[in-house]
């Protein structure tokens, strides 16, 4: 059976949001992400949204239990599948979405990890033309990235859900490839 609950990790301009929202077309799944549904929790003014604002509008993080509640507020509401795209960047964080998902009965299948080397990261994000996007400012996302991010890569292989995608090449490519592994 097509694996349908996905993590997609990756650094910035690896392509997980542009994917998310290809796999999520073609196989009918909700994308989660979680920059989107603060956004629009914020938007619709529900008691979550309101919380995220008055901590965004101080220009803090919103915490992880936060995060956690609007994703969980997602979830109870779809019996389809689902990609995760932003969310967890930690180990810890990856802990506590893995409580939640064990009590919604909802467990990750799989780990969709997108490779790219720092070039073509590099070269994507300043095609973006994005006005906070510079090469000093990107090698930097890049590394906090990779710093953060590898002891989760190395938490999902673990349990055996990490699967590795080269994300060079077309997108139809990086998606086909994405496919191959779910089926």
């Amino acid at each position: 059976m097509k694996k349908s609950r996905l993590l997609f990790l990756g650094p910035p301009g690896a392509g997980k949001g542009t994917q998310a929202e290809r796999i999520c077309g073609s196989a009918g799944l909700l994308h989660l992400s979680t920059g989107d549904l603060l956004r629009a929790e914020v938007a619709a003014e529900t008691d979550l949204g309101k919380s995220a604002a008055a901590v965004m509008q101080k220009g803090e993080l919103v915490s992880d239990e936060l995060v956690l509640a609007i994703v969980e507020s997602s979830l109870v509401k779809t019996s389809k599948g689902w990609i995760l795209d932003g969310f967890p960047r930690t180990v810890s964080q990856a802990i506590s979405l893995e409580k939640l998902l064990e009590k919604l009965n909802q467990q990750i299948e799989a780990v969709i990890s997108l490779e790219l080397n720092d070039d073509l990261l590099l070269e994507r994000l300043l095609l973006r033309g994005r006005s906070d996007d510079n090469e000093d400012v990107i090698r930097h996302r890049i590394e906090v990235y990779k710093n953060k991010t590898a002891p989760l890569i190395d938490h999902y292989n673990k349990q055996d859900l990490l699967k590795s995608v080269q994300a060079d090449g077309t997108i139809d490519a990086i998606t086909d490839r994405i496919e191959s592994i779910l089926s």
